[in-house]
């Protein structure tokens, strides 16, 4: 086992990481840019360096400023979280060449996961049930428009190398298809670099349920079971529950076993996560995409089965045994993602933090990467924490969320707390029927 490992990343990610870092007896090394000099991670850290200004691309995007702070502080591993070069094969391959331990998948298994029409047709290889849509890239807004003949409407219009739903729109005929091609188009190329665009079948309405997986150091692939993630604003996940209150035992065999066969398919090792749509009606289900990395909601996972994710992360990484010989879930877990942000529009409301009360009790969990008096800043997602619940099966886990909702005091700021009031006393939530449709329906 390596013995100091640097978390490449920021907020409560980083803290996240830190935990289990320290917890295992390893110095945690944090890198920071100057915006985030007075976060809870950098105290939390063994070691902290400056890498550079608040802007992403100069700081925690740098690759030559992350892999110095690595060789200033001799780390012999490097954890990127998720986000920023969390799944960049270049990066992942820059790690091994300068003698680290890379805490991830392999880089050809990024790089074949990272552009989705790739993925689609890998998935299709192996036998993983996909929706109906191209192969190729979709080169202009006439070939779309011909290729949503053949696939039928609605469409779902992507960017092939993005992600976080930027660039991602439903169409539901020839008119809303042409725009919305052109805008993915366009953002794909500003946010990602790569202007290739995916069509596929659209599922209306549907639910996103994915599946944890773990690629062991044997090679063995394991299904760690599913979380929800149809609670979406703007095709981005908010609220996420385990186990699926719309999955069914057969339904949860037929998708952990598809899920194995997509992180064997491409050789998968460390933590990942396979998404898929299903349709609740005929209980079908079809590839979305996977993510090479730790998912922001995989605490709801640890906490129905008692699997820390990163320590896992860890002891793969370094060629060593897993520390659980079966999974089993116990009760209901549900994670709700506390953004600074306006609760009616869903816009970021940067701004000093003036009061934070976190809620304390049996069941409850925070992930926070912020404190009182900390400032959030515009240069980054303005996610502040993560409120976690569980409880014995999904009722009593929604009675603790609700309690723990109202209990959490944040001020100077605007967060979507509220928002989550709502949430817990929709009746479409309460009943576990909802969709990714949900939202929407709650904001007409």
């Amino acid at each position: 086992m390596f013995e100091s490992v640097l978390v490449a990343n920021r907020g409560e990610i980083a803290s996240r990481v830190i935990h289990t870092v320290r917890a295992m007896g390893l110095k945690a090394i944090a890198v920071h840019s100057e915006a985030d000099a007075d976060l809870p991670f950098v105290a939390e850290a063994d070691e902290a360096i400056l890498i550079g200004p608040a802007q992403p691309a100069q700081s925690y995007l740098d690759m030559n400023r992350v892999l110095e702070a690595a060789r200033r502080a001799n780390a012999q591993a490097i954890h990127p979280g998720y986000g920023f070069l969390a799944e960049n094969a270049e990066f992942a391959e820059r790690v091994a060449a300068q003698g680290l331990t890379w805490i991830g998948p392999p880089p050809l298994a990024m790089a074949r996961m990272g552009d989705k029409i790739n993925a689609r047709n890998l998935m299709i290889e192996a036998g993983v049930p996909v929706s109906p849509g191209v192969w190729e890239p979709v080169p202009d807004a006439a070939t779309a428009v011909a290729e949503a003949e053949r696939i039928g409407y609605p469409v779902m219009v992507k960017a092939a190398g993005g992600g976080g739903g930027i660039g991602m729109s439903a169409a539901h005929d020839e008119a809303a298809l042409v725009k919305a091609y052109e805008t993915a188009r366009a953002r794909a190329e500003r946010f990602f670099r790569n202007a290739d665009i995916l069509l596929e079948r659209y599922v209306e309405p549907a639910r996103h349920v994915e599946v944890q997986i773990l690629g062991l150091a044997d090679g063995t692939v394991v299904a760690l079971g599913e979380r929800d993630c149809s609670v979406q604003r703007r095709h981005q996940k908010i609220v996420e529950e385990s186990p699926s209150p719309g999955v069914t035992p057969e339904l949860r065999s037929r998708m952990l076993a598809a899920a194995v066969r997509a992180g064997e398919a491409v050789g998968y090792r460390g933590a990942g996560t396979v998404e898929f749509l299903v349709d609740p009606a005929t209980q079908d289900f079809m590839f979305l995409e996977m993510n090479t990395r730790l998912q922001v909601e995989h605490p709801v996972t640890e906490l129905v089965t008692g699997i820390d994710l990163v320590e896992q992360q860890l002891l793969i990484a370094a060629g060593e045994p897993v520390t659980f010989t079966s999974v089993e879930a116990r009760g209901h877990a549900v994670e709700f993602r506390v953004y600074a942000e306006d609760p009616d529009r869903f816009l970021p409301s940067p701004g000093e933090i003036k009061i934070w009360e976190e809620p304390v009790g049996e069941g409850i969990r925070i992930d926070a990467g912020y404190a009182e008096g900390n400032t959030v800043t515009p240069f980054y997602d303005p996610l502040l924490a993560k409120l976690c619940v569980h409880g014995a099966d999904r009722p009593a886990a929604l009675r603790r969320a609700g309690q723990a909702v109202g209990a959490f005091q944040i001020e100077g700021l605007k967060t979507n707390l509220p928002f989550f009031t709502e949430v817990l006393g929709d009746e479409e939530f309460v009943s576990g029927t909802y969709d990714t449709g949900l939202v929407g329906r709650m904001r007409r």
